[in-house]
């Protein structure tokens, strides 16, 4: 995977975006698996009802893997320095996941190139699922 260069990209440059879905029952059946987080409502639409939900959601760690996915798929794994997410809203089975990214900021600091993402999830109508950074340490 080629590593990402310092002076490739401008703030305001884009990342390729990532859809991801639509999210399918069984994707949180095998995420919970993977995961070892096997809370009813992202697997048990009965369970996901009586708790005042529609039915399930997607594990706020499964959109994030989505976001992760679409970071790698720009920069090599090595560069990342920092990725946070914070968790705006519920996604469902039958949602499109829209992953993407901009970049927001570049310096250096401590003889280091860096370049901050704001980094992204939401479904086709545009509601934010999460939200949050990548810092790249640029070559």
């Amino acid at each position: 995977m080629k590593r990402i260069q310092f002076n490739e990209f401008e703030v305001g440059a884009k990342l390729p975006e990532l859809k991801v879905g639509p999210v399918q029952h069984m994707d949180l059946v095998r995420y919970s698996g993977a995961s070892g987080d096997f809370n009813p409502i992202h697997t048990d639409p009965t369970f996901a009802k009586s708790v005042g939900l529609d039915g399930t959601i997607a594990h706020g760690m499964y959109v994030m893997a989505q976001v992760g996915r679409m970071c790698t798929n720009w920069v090599h794994p090595a560069q990342i320095q920092f990725y946070g997410i914070k968790f705006k809203g519920m996604t469902k089975p039958g949602e499109m996941i829209v992953c993407t990214g901009e970049v927001k900021k570049k310096k250096e600091e401590d003889g280091k190139k860096l370049m901050t993402v704001s980094v992204s999830a939401a479904n086709e109508a545009g509601e934010v699922k999460a939200a949050g950074d990548l810092v790249v340490v640029c070559d």
